[in-house]
């Protein structure tokens, strides 16, 4: 007997009933959203038009960058307009795009996140061959596997919600379609689904997350026989990696590594994930960083020379 799926829209409650709180913070995400884009969006004309930073690292900067202003997009805009207006509700087609987009540019982030790891470990453990190992090649079979680990993570999780039928009621407590939110209207047990949906998002977060500590660890260990000046820098550039890093993944263990179940503060995890840690990645990256400050000093003189 085929499972019934009747719902063809949901109902998004939003990350408050309150009509004036609504209206408050869908300003203050509206501002934390264009700075956002405008934050991001410095660092990548930044690095294309400076040529002191042309190394692999600012390569996958760029990328990291426009998946910030991407992953954002996809969730910001909507969450803005929905807290200004009565009607909240997406189609089925709209909610299940939406759940791929976050997950794939999610998805993306985080693999890229563990090319970065690499990239500073050879930088740092293996001076000498860094131009050789890191080679323009090396760097886009990387950045490509990136988008090609992200797909997948995202195929699997459609794949998962597109068995789910759905037959009532249809109102999510959140601002965004989600796992565990699509999971509890399901009419069918979703015991084994939710472990699956557990093992491709939890574990994915938990193990990548313990990945990236740990070779960070071996890359401050092997400092030991740096220079002083090479240690700075090295601290500096990792150090902005890191912050970068627990930012993103506290949120992400503690959205999808646990049983399925809605908690009232997973909508405040999801404004850190998607809106907060991608406005804030653009500051952690300039402010720890004395290349990107000097290419952005540069290009803003420039651009004060050429308006004279």
């Amino acid at each position: 007997m085929e499972n019934p799926k009747n719902v063809t829209e949901f109902i998004l409650l939003g990350i408050t009933e309150n009509p004036e709180l609504r209206k408050m913070l869908s300003a203050v995400f509206l501002i934390m959203y264009v700075s956002t884009v405008l934050g991001n969006l410095v660092i990548v004309v930044t690095v294309i038009t400076s040529q002191s930073l042309r190394s692999p690292m600012y390569f996958f900067l760029i990328f990291l960058s426009l998946l910030d202003v991407t992953y954002s997009s996809v969730i910001a805009p909507k969450m803005i307009v929905d807290s200004l207006s009565k009607s909240t509700v997406i189609s089925l087609e709209g909610c299940m795009a939406q759940l791929f987009a976050e997950h794939f540019f999610g998805g993306v982030g985080i693999i890229l996140l563990i090319v970065m790891a690499y990239d500073r470990y050879v930088a740092i453990c293996k001076p000498l061959h860094y131009l050789t190992i890191m080679s323009p090649r090396m760097c886009c079979l990387l950045l490509g596997g990136a988008w090609v680990g992200g797909f997948i993570h995202a195929a699997i999780q459609l794949l998962f919600m597109y068995q789910i039928p759905f037959c009532g009621p249809n109102v999510i407590d959140h601002f965004i379609c989600d796992l565990f939110p699509l999971l509890k209207l399901a009419c069918m047990d979703t015991h084994t689904l939710g472990l699956l949906v557990i093992l491709n998002s939890g574990v994915m977060c938990m193990t990548i997350f313990l990945i990236l500590i740990a070779s960070y660890v071996v890359i401050l260990c092997s400092l030991k026989s740096c220079s002083s000046e090479g240690r700075r820098k090295a601290f500096s550039t990792c150090g902005s990696h890191l912050t970068v890093v627990v930012l993103f993944f506290v949120p992400c263990i503690f959205l999808y590594v646990r049983p399925v179940a809605t908690y009232p503060i997973d909508k405040a995890m999801a404004v850190s994930d998607s809106i907060i840690t991608p406005m804030l990645n653009p500051l952690i990256y300039t402010l720890r960083n004395s290349e990107v400050k000097n290419a952005m000093r540069k290009l803003g003189k420039q651009r004060s020379f050429v308006g004279k």
